[in-house]
């Protein structure tokens, strides 16, 4: 996975007006904060940009950009520098809260703006998934999160009693 040309892109991406904010999520933005995990892909949350007089929201210019500039469509994945970047939209209040407020971060020399881990944790307690659960375990077993911050999250989100039950089945008394 070669990180830092994928971020390159999605930055000259950026520059030249095909997207406007970005933010690195899901496993790859999880390495910003605990140690690497395996994964196929690197999810890229975007602001989609509506085309005039419509309001469908598509990914084309996005694909339309980057296969004019070397990239190759594979399944729901588009290959950038060897690597699958999947482009997703915020799915609802707190992937746009998570995009919205995700820092700039530095990769040898490249600016990105990724996920904040309270935002990544949110988002792996409402996804829900095996995988997720074990993310969030991580997140606390390693000291990742401001506990406070995460707590102000799920509460604005509704992930209250998401929560309770993920504490009482996986942590017991760990936090």
């Amino acid at each position: 996975m070669n990180i830092k040309d994928v971020i390159k892109t999605i930055n000259q991406m950026q520059a030249d007006g095909v997207i406007e904010h970005y933010a690195i999520g899901g496993a790859v933005g999880a390495t910003f904060y605990l140690e690497p995990t395996s994964t196929l892909d690197v999810d890229i949350f975007v602001s989609f940009k509506t085309e005039a007089d419509s309001l469908i929201i598509s990914p084309k210019p996005i694909y339309d950009y980057l296969t004019a500039h070397g990239g190759v469509i594979e399944k729901e994945y588009i290959v950038i520098a060897d690597t699958p970047v999947q482009f997703l939209p915020p799915n609802g209040p707190l992937a746009e809260e998570a995009l919205r407020e995700a820092p700039e971060k530095d990769v040898d020399g490249e600016p990105v703006r990724v996920f904040t881990a309270e935002h990544l944790a949110a988002i792996a307690l409402q996804t829900g998934r095996g995988k997720d659960k074990a993310r969030l375990v991580q997140f606390i077993e390693e000291g990742a999160l401001d506990l406070e911050r995460f707590q102000s999250i799920i509460a604005r989100h509704g992930l209250g009693e998401r929560w309770a039950l993920f504490e009482k089945q996986f942590l017991g008394d760990a936090t």
